[in-house]
């Protein structure tokens, strides 16, 4: 598939619409993070409006960049947040990594440093790899000595790169090695998100700024596993066997939901509940243009139900 930018004017989601929306959409990807909650704190309608679409048939799938949990542990959070979710039904950057590995049948006597949360180091033993660093590394320093050399594992085959509030220098001299000396090693990052909702009341630096140091200091680009990459989408369709066409993705990011939807072929809904607003959607340098946009999910339901 290649990628795509959408000059189409959006339409706001109305009671017309939304009602040919459910028409013509057999599944739901719904981003996470700005969409269902902020930080821990879960948006205004979304339980209800998610039993809405369940008992109207269609399938519910949870696409998330945010590498930080494991697919149990998303799962464990939906459910601490009373909505009931199965693992089977999230899909997280951190997974993607881990498949990524798996199709490309990466050595598994190889090892895998990860700057990134335990969500990443989980997923990569679940697939059978053995990962190092994680927030295992975020209190470690480094000594700028004369005959000082940091050493790293020869033989680390690749370096996952995602969101990591634990970063530091430690980190960066490990992966900017490995990728540097190591033959082969691969540089993957789960998302190049500038910022996200990690709070309810503000957005913080994403995994976009990891990925960004690693790349300044091995000189290299990564392979991106998470949105807008159309690695997950192939992974989706193929488990799901359901036509692009008949699918809407739901987000609140344009350079990742919207263009992963658009990329794929898919229908696609901006919500105002996360990082982009109304301005910066109708700005007329943004050239991505979900073909819907609206406040918030809860909408679904309240137009409907009206």
């Amino acid at each position: 598939m290649t990628e795509v930018e959408s000059t189409t004017v959006c339409q706001p989601l109305s009671l017309t619409n939304v009602r040919h929306l459910l028409d013509s959409v057999d599944a739901f990807l719904l981003d996470c993070d700005g969409v269902i909650w902020k930080g821990d704190t879960l948006i205004d309608g979304v339980p209800r409006t998610l039993e809405l679409l369940r008992s109207k048939g269609k399938k519910l799938v949870f696409v998330t960049n945010n590498s930080m949990k494991s697919r149990k542990q998303y799962a464990l959070k939906f459910q601490s947040l009373g909505i009931p979710v199965t693992e089977e039904e999230i899909f997280s950057s951190s997974f993607a990594a881990a498949m990524y590995l798996k199709e490309k049948e990466f050595p598994p006597e190889k090892k895998v440093y990860v700057i990134g949360g335990e969500g990443i180091l989980e997923e990569l033993k679940l697939a059978g790899f053995t990962g190092l660093g994680g927030p295992g590394d975020g209190a470690k320093t480094v000594q700028l000595k004369a005959n000082t050399l940091f050493e790293h594992d020869k033989n680390v085959g690749a370096v996952v790169v995602g969101l990591d509030p634990n970063i530091n220098y430690y980190k960066l001299q490990y992966a900017t090695l490995c990728i540097r000396e190591n033959p082969g090693c691969l540089f993957i990052a789960t998302n190049r998100d500038a910022t996200g909702n990690m709070t309810d009341l503000q957005e913080w630096p994403g995994a976009g700024c990891m990925v960004g140091a690693v790349c300044g200091s091995t000189e290299k680009e990564p392979i991106v596993v998470g949105k807008p990459s159309t690695f997950l989408m192939d992974f989706l369709q193929n488990k799901y066997n359901i036509p692009t066409c008949r699918m809407c993705m739901v987000g609140d990011r344009l350079d990742t939901d919207i263009l992963f939807g658009q990329n794929a072929g898919c229908t696609t809904l901006l919500v105002l509940s996360g990082v982009t607003s109304k301005s910066t959607l109708q700005d007329p340098p943004n050239h991505i243009q979900p073909q819907l946009y609206t406040n918030q999910i809860s909408d679904i339901f309240d137009l409907l139900k009206s």
